[in-house]
């Protein structure tokens, strides 16, 4: 019988991507590694936090590093463990279609909340295979603009605190944007943050590294305080999660030379042109005329030949991403931490 909203709410899941933090820009800039342990650690402390308030069952992702299993293991032999933990049955295929995967399985299973240890391609990968469960997004990828650094007892609290009803969601839950990618009136694919059109034609190490092939860059969100291809967005044009609209800007072209911290450590001199705003469902169109690659959230995922034609839309069918200061807030106001 197939769970009904609500029937098991009292359960959270926890997706780690070992991959994420693994990628060229690590070897070309000086981005921190969180290698795989820490991402053990991580996952001990948030199945603590959160049995320690109140979920009844924990769901994780399995991997080719073991992670969930290696939590499992050291949390039993330090006799920690009180609730029933499940890596879930699926086929581990070690590449981010074990995330959508899993993150389809677990809104199938109906959890509180999905807590996500990775980077910016993690969380969009979560995205395409959940619509309906909100999101935790803790930082351990290169490109970090949509997840958070934020400390795995926290984030176990909060996810707590979603999965036990013990906050406002209406508050603390925020829909976001994403961008949206069409050809031929079909939806071929997603991006949470940005969508950087390259001249480059191989998926190779699958991360955008050369500012100079890069030929567009389209955001559903831009700040310079980010790190990443969107900033070069972001030192023209700040866009909020809350603005209704988002934009897009071509490289290599204009008289304008602007800083962008495009990657950590890194500060490249930028040629660009001035922003283009796109309000929330505004479709725009772009034909090629050269062959090249889309890299979505900092992954290559689309090539496409001269002669291709594919339209971009921003709009608010983004995740659920959990505010966690606020939820952690909301909490304590609903007396969340008192002891019973």
């Amino acid at each position: 019988m197939p769970l009904k909203r609500g029937d098991n709410m009292k359960s959270i899941g926890i997706i780690a991507n070992p991959a994420s933090g693994k990628d060229i820009r690590r070897l070309v800039s000086h981005a921190t590694v969180v290698d795989n342990n820490e991402k053990i650690n991580i996952v001990k402390r948030i199945i603590l936090a959160s049995q320690g308030t109140g979920v009844e069952k924990i769901y994780i992702m399995p991997d080719t590093f073991l992670i969930g299993h290696k939590a499992i293991e050291d949390l039993k032999l330090s006799k920690e463990l009180k609730v029933p933990v499940e890596i879930l049955d699926m086929k581990v295929q070690g590449n981010l279609k074990d995330t959508i995967i899993a993150a389809e399985l677990m809104e199938e299973l109906d959890v509180g909340v999905i807590v996500v240890l990775g980077g910016d391609g993690t969380l969009r990968a979560v995205a395409k295979g959940n619509s309906s469960i909100p999101i935790i997004g803790i930082s351990t990828g290169t490109n970090n603009v949509y997840p958070r650094m934020i400390e795995g007892t926290v984030a176990g609290m909060a996810a707590s605190a979603i999965a036990m009803n013990m906050c406002d969601k209406d508050r603390t839950c925020i829909r976001d944007k994403r961008i949206e990618i069409f050809k031929k009136s079909k939806l071929v694919d997603i991006a949470l943050v940005d969508c950087v059109i390259s001249k480059q034609t191989y998926v190779g190490s699958r991360a955008i590294w050369n500012e100079e092939d890069i030929v567009k860059v389209i955001v559903s969100n831009a700040h310079p305080a980010a790190i990443g291809f969107s900033t070069i967005v972001g030192v023209k044009k700040i866009i909020t999660d809350k603005d209704d609209f988002g934009a897009s800007i071509n490289l290599n072209v204009g008289n304008n030379y602007y800083l962008a911290p495009i990657a950590a450590g890194t500060m490249k001199t930028i040629r660009i042109d001035e922003p283009v705003i796109h309000k929330i469902d505004e479709s725009f169109r772009i034909e090629f005329n050269f062959n090249g690659i889309m890299a979505l959230d900092g992954e290559r995922e689309l090539p496409f030949k001269s002669g291709d034609a594919y339209e971009f839309k921003i709009t608010k069918n983004g995740p659920l991403r959990v505010d966690v200061r606020k939820t952690i807030e909301s909490a304590q106001e609903k007396g969340f931490f008192i002891c019973k």
